[in-house]
């Protein structure tokens, strides 16, 4: 019994190995924000989520399409969704109390645990197959019809009505009836368990001793010894029974732990998409190096999520671009769209929706972030020793078709420094075939790459008045970034005093 929820092919396993940077970017794309969104503090749901989120990058294009088209029957069926999920939860409670009891050393503890925990899974079973019946028609996607398709035709009343008339004989309420053969010394041996056949002696003739087949003998009460021996009879008649069982049991209670599990991703992005206020898709992803990326009503998620509304979404055509460098007014909305970029593509190649109107965008092999720091409190090195090894550590790492995210980097020195530092590196990159956004205030910089053809240049608005209104547009970089409009912002007695 597979899941297969998350893959067509193969389990998930939230057991995964995470990025070297998964700590950078959880902080510079406030990814933490976006989890909490989808956990609402259950830590299991957290588990799944960050595991998916981060292993998102090593998903090819057939398995994001099969995760949205999935997405998309939970999010048009989610009252179901959560009732399916719920089941899961009750069944992996539920058997807690005899788990334990599987890891025993005695065939007779064992089979104990077994049978009751098999009550209990195929009652949860039922649950999901009764469920899944009287919703079966509102879902469309390749996943949820494969797996309702096995629960029903598996899982039908005939099954069960067979599984259950086995687990009550297997409670051996007749007693237990062994063959055996004798070996050298008369050594009992081969002991085999038989069914038990004919019609149930009733108890009065039981005690009596009416009409029990073949030769009896009783023990005395007080013989310890020969309560062992029988026992232990018994225990080698019925250990394979035991360990077969066992095993079935614990086949079915993988099915649930997998069933949770995938499960989970999607109950995760159903708590998001509650919470999101702005609007959301589901990209259209393309192969890894054909550089198409356009977009429009992009909105920063994480941001969304704290201010509890809406906020300014961009569009922008990157078709053929490698290298996007945004510059304009400070406070204008470059870090923040920056954010929405490294955000969206992790969305997408999760399989989840991405916050935007509309989204297309070719997959990347790996994400990396290169973000101003505050200064080392330790004051072992400067900032920009402190950027360059940063730098340095990224390209150690960065791949082929990966995409970098750079805020204001190298801006820790002197213009014409900081600019032909950048400078390098971005062209050092981009002949290595990896698409950079950046974020920069260094006009000399930005200036001297305006004539490359795969650059895309886009600039925060300002309008005649100073004011920001958080949209980007394409435009050649300017050699202000505004900052006295903050300044008079900030300080407005003084520059009336000033002026």
């Amino acid at each position: 019994m597979k899941v297969l929820l998350m893959h067509r092919d193969r389990d998930f396993s939230p057991q995964q190995e995470l990025p070297y940077n998964e700590s950078v970017l959880t902080q510079d794309l406030a990814l933490d924000t976006l989890l909490r969104a989808m956990t609402d503090g259950d830590e299991f749901l957290f588990k799944v989520s960050h595991a998916a989120l981060f292993s998102a990058l090593q998903n090819d294009i057939d398995t994001i399409l099969y995760r949205q088209e999935i997405l998309k029957d939970c999010l048009k069926n989610p009252s179901v969704i959560q009732e399916l999920y719920a089941v899961t939860i009750e069944a992996l409670v539920d058997m807690r109390e005899y788990w334990w009891g599987l890891s025993s050393h005695y065939p007779d503890s064992m089979l104990h645990s077994s049978i009751k925990l098999l009550e209990i899974l195929l009652g949860k079973l039922k649950k999901l197959r009764i469920i899944v019946e009287k919703h079966a028609d509102l879902f469309e996607s390749e996943g949820f019809r494969r797996l309702f398709k096995m629960l029903s035709d598996e899982l039908n009343d005939e099954y069960l009505a067979s599984a259950h008339e086995h687990l009550t004989e297997l409670k051996f309420h007749r007693g237990v009836l062994l063959s055996a053969e004798l070996g050298e010394g008369n050594e009992s041996g081969n002991y085999i368990l038989r069914k038990v056949s004919g019609k149930k002696i009733n108890w009065l003739r039981r005690i009596l001793g009416w009409g029990l087949p073949g030769y009896t003998f009783h023990l005395h009460e007080r013989d310890e010894s020969g309560a062992r021996i029988l026992s232990g009879i018994r225990d080698q008649g019925i250990s394979r029974v035991a360990i077969a069982l066992t095993q079935s049991s614990d086949h079915v209670r993988s099915f649930f732990n997998m069933l949770r599990t995938e499960m989970a991703f999607y109950i995760g992005c159903l708590n998001l998409h509650a919470r999101l206020a702005g609007p959301v898709c589901f990209a259209n992803p393309v192969p890894a190096g054909n550089r198409s990326h356009h977009f429009s009503g992009l909105y920063d998620a994480s941001l969304s999520l704290v201010m509890g509304h809406s906020v300014v979404g961009n569009a922008t055509d990157a078709e053929a671009k490698s290298l996007v460098i945004i510059t304009g007014a400070n406070q204008g909305g470059k870090s923040v769209f920056l954010r929405s970029i490294g955000l969206a593509q992790m969305m997408m190649q999760c399989g989840m929706f991405v916050a935007a109107e509309s989204f297309d965008a070719e997959l990347c092999t790996g994400l990396f972030t290169h973000y101003k720091r505050e200064e080392d409190v330790t004051m072992k090195g400067g900032k920009l020793d402190e950027e360059l090894a940063r730098m340095s550590y990224i390209a150690d790492h960065i791949t082929p078709n990966s995409m970098l995210l750079c805020n204001e980097s190298f801006a820790a020195t002197n213009e014409r420094e900081g600019s032909e530092i950048a400078k390098q590196i971005v062209c050092a990159l981009l002949d290595r075939h990896i698409k950079v956004f950046f974020v920069t205030h260094l006009y000399e910089f930005a200036h001297g790459l305006f004539d490359r053809k795969d650059a895309l240049f886009l600039r925060a608005e300002r309008r005649p008045d100073g004011t920001r209104t958080y949209k980007l547009a394409v435009g050649e970089p300017l050699e202000t970034s505004y900052g006295e409009d903050l300044y008079r912002e900030i300080f407005p007695a003084e520059t009336e005093n000033r002026v």
